[in-house]
């Protein structure tokens, strides 16, 4: 196929074929099936409406079926990462939510976070017959999340904690030789071949086997679902280590400890309920109550900031923390889809408290957790808009 043919083919299939794409292309075989694929979803027919000609009017209807067969049909003929993109397309503008319901439909989607976040949403209405297939579902995607993120997470915050653990002044049985020597080697005296240790480098009491404490408090209404996925997998990683002692707190208007639950990241997520208001301030308060030792505990608020409850009273709790030594972390999002969309007074607000919100993605979130260990500036990103 020549260049010029190549361009007219990719043309005919972005245009649909219409009589006005002006292409003159006709497709077969593969491309036809994959053109109908796309008039399926992006036709401009919903569910129900009649045919009104055209090749981008087919519509996929509401009859579980056809959906079947065309998730078959896009796994075929797209990459998982388009497969993925037209599904979460397809639940939007089709309403296909409720068909999520049937154990048939779920075995034949690509899992992903999108999806999971679906699938939350329907927790409370799903069928018994499908929550079985629905928490395999749910699974899939938290281990691959895991295996992508478990590693590094680990081996950023045990680096931090070690770090933040280090004192200048030690006791003898706690000197780190090793880092003492490297610490003062412009010290060193030819004529007596020996370093001069004016600076001692070392680490805290050995018995104090918890050395931070971190409570990730989540806001589980419906725009932060993917947070609250990428969280709960972050949380169930930070509670597997044995320095530091993990709270996970999710809410609405209602708040839910599920600090009991971390062992399991699919079940902390089952127990959200995604949806509702926001009511941040009572979410802070109790996160507040549970707080022993300020100077050593890290909060991290993962919201958009859309505060139903008392505004006030939620920034005076914030500066209250603060005071008391506690590390404040605001994400207005933990996900991958790019700058989200916030309440711009409060993040304001925070950022004069010295807490800035800002959107954080999951490869980025062990880094600004060791900047706060450490008591250091958080590696802060651009955010467009």
């Amino acid at each position: 196929m020549s260049g010029t043919q190549e361009r007219l083919r990719r043309w005919r299939l972005v245009l649909g074929g219409d009589g006005a794409d002006g292409t003159g292309c006709e497709l077969r075989g593969q491309d036809a099936a994959m053109d109908g694929a796309l008039s399926a979803l992006y036709g401009g027919r919903r569910p129900g409406a009649t045919d009104d000609g055209g090749s981008r009017t087919a519509g996929l209807g509401a009859s579980a079926p056809n959906v079947a067969r065309w998730l078959g049909d896009i796994r075929t003929y797209f990459p998982t990462s388009v497969v993925q993109v037209m599904q979460r397309d397809a639940i939007e503008r089709l309403g296909l939510s409720a068909l999520l319901l049937e154990p048939e439909m779920l075995e034949a989607v690509e899992a992903d976070v999108h999806l999971v976040g679906t699938l939350l949403s329907l927790n409370k209405v799903m069928p018994e017959t499908t929550k079985e297939t629905a928490r395999a579902v749910v699974r899939k995607v938290v281990e691959q999340l895991e295996k992508r993120l478990s590693a590094r997470t680990r081996a950023t915050l045990t680096g931090a904690l070690d770090r933040s653990a280090r004192v200048s002044r030690p006791r003898h049985r706690d000197i780190d030789w090793d880092r003492t020597i490297r610490a003062n080697l412009k010290n060193y005296l030819p004529e007596y071949r020996t370093v001069v240790p004016e600076r001692l480098v070392g680490y805290g009491r050995a018995a104090q086997s918890v050395k931070k404490d971190v409570v990730l408090c989540i806001d589980q209404s419906g725009s932060m679902a993917a947070s609250v996925v990428y969280a709960s997998v972050f949380g169930a990683v930070l509670a597997s280590m044995r320095a530091i002692a993990t709270r996970l707190v999710v809410f609405d208007t209602a708040v839910v400890d599920l600090t009991d639950e971390l062992d399991d990241p699919v079940d902390v997520l089952f127990g959200t309920q995604l949806g509702g208001g926001t009511d941040i301030n009572r979410a802070l308060a109790y996160c507040q109550s549970q707080i022993t030792r300020p100077a050593d505990t890290v909060v991290v608020l993962i919201s958009d900031l859309y505060e139903g409850g008392i505004r006030d009273e939620m920034l005076k709790r914030v500066a209250a923390m603060k005071a008391a030594g506690v590390q404040f972390v605001a994400l207005l999002a933990l996900s991958d889809e790019g700058a989200p969309a916030y309440d711009r007074e409060h993040a304001a607000a925070l950022a004069a408290l010295g807490a800035p919100a800002f959107a954080c993605t999951p490869d980025l979130f062990p880094e600004v957790m060791a900047a706060a260990i450490e008591k250091r500036p958080l590696p802060i990103p651009d955010m467009a808009g």
